[in-house]
Order: C-alpha cells, then structure tokens, then sequence
C-alpha cells in the first residue's frame, strides 16, 4: 500500500482527491496538511508541512504558491516524491523545482488529466502527418469566466507539443482583428473563449483542402485532475530522483 501525504487537503481538489484515494485499495493518506483545519478527515492533519511527522512514500500537492517553496524544502531534505499540481508558480519556483528533482522524484505537468496527457501525444503525432500535408491548424480552447489567464497553459501546452513536431517552424496568432491579410501557413491560431461555468475544452482543428480532422478533449468536472494526480502519486512512489511529468505515467 502507497503511504501519501495530501498537501492542501481541505482544498477543493484535496478534497476530491481524498474521496479518489479512499475509494482506491493501491493507495492511503496517511497525513494531511492545510492551514485551514476545520474539517473533519480520517487521517491527521497538520497546519505546515514542517510539522508533519508521519511517515510517507509521496506527497500530492494541490495547494497555493505561497506554500511550495517550504514543500520542495522539505521533499528534498527527506528525498520524498512529490506529485506538484499546484499553479502560477513564479519562474523562481519553478527553478527551484528542478533543484530539488536533483534530489527526489519530482513529477509537474501543466495539465494533471490523463486524456490531456494523451491528447498531447496524439496532437504531435497527427501534426507530423497532416502539417506537412499542408493542413492549417487551430487551436480553440474553452474556460469558466472566472479564469484570469489566456491562453491556458494547457493549450500552448498543445501548441508547442505540435510546433516541436514540426522544428519549432509555427508562430502563434492569438488575435487577427487588426491583420488584413491571407493566412500564412507556418501560423497557428490559439483563441480563447471564457464563460459560464465551462471546466475546459481543448479543440485542435487541422483543416486542409476538402478534409477537416478534429480532436477535442472535454474536462465534466475537476476530479479528471484529481484522478491524474492519484495516478502519478502510484507511479512516482519508490522511482529515483529526477523530473518527470505525465507522459511519463501514461
């Protein structure tokens, strides 16, 4: 049985992610760590991940920025694995991310959704084919109107997995509004879409003469990353230091 510790357990995704972990005979939570602790779980849980003392094979965070400097800290110390689905890290953060994978298995992706992770692998396959067959490719993807950022990490995520296929030949277009002109094929448009209650969509569209290919991705809910988190922490536990990120798992 996988000992993991929940790191930012009476959060939402921790939450979720407790619910997955109990449900699941491979793996238990053995400790969790919030600052806020009025609810009621079946495992301790402490204020600050320097006072939790229970032993641990992996830790999974899901947390805020302002507490990863002190969980990398602490991984490192103990050579503890941890899965890091915490966002908007500071390019501080994130070199200090790769400092600690020198010292325990550390495991970042910017999306924690094992279709996402697939869709990645099939985006960059499918564009080696029909690019240079002289498909246009596009890129729409749709979020909830409370997200700040856009484009979303996870499509330029997609983005560059495609443009790596392709030796980095595309530029991004994210707004032709002011552009009277034919379309180059070495551009690929990325738009974002923001409204309601949307959870995520990812559409690529490869469009060549007489044909349309599509491949969509469609997040229902948050616990699609919860579920990729959980599955990451049972393949991170007991692997040797180093980064690793969701292709891995897959």
């Amino acid at each position: 049985m996988i000992r993991a510790i929940m790191h930012g357990c009476n959060g939402r995704m921790g939450q979720v992610i407790t619910g997955l972990i109990r449900e699941d005979v491979k793996i238990e939570i053995v400790a969790g760590v919030d600052t806020y602790t009025g609810i009621s779980n079946s495992y301790p849980v402490f204020e600050s991940i320097e006072k939790c003392d229970v032993e641990a094979d992996v830790v999974i965070d899901f947390s805020n920025a302002g507490a990863v400097d002190a969980l990398l800290d602490y991984c490192a110390e103990k050579k503890l694995p941890v899965v890091l689905c915490t966002t908007g890290l500071s390019q501080e953060q994130l070199t200090k991310a790769e400092e600690a994978a020198k010292k325990t298995a550390v495991l970042k992706s910017a999306n924690m959704s094992l279709g996402i992770n697939l869709l990645l692998k099939l985006v960059k396959d499918t564009a080696r084919v029909l690019a240079g067959a002289g498909f246009d490719i596009e890129l729409v993807e749709r979020h909830h109107n409370q997200k700040v950022d856009a484009p979303s990490g996870t499509a330029l995520a997609l983005a560059d997995s495609m443009n790596e296929a392709m030796d980095n030949a595309y530029t991004y277009v994210y707004d032709r509004s002011q552009r009277r002109e034919k379309r180059d094929k070495k551009e690929m448009g990325i738009s974002a879409v923001r409204g309601g209650s949307i959870v995520g969509e990812h559409e690529i569209i490869f469009a060549g003469p007489d044909e349309v290919i599509e491949l969509k991705h469609t997040a229902y809910s948050k616990a699609v990353f919860g579920k990729g988190a959980v599955e990451a922490a049972k393949f991170l536990a007991g692997k040797p230091a180093g980064r690793y990120d969701m292709s891995d798992v897959i």
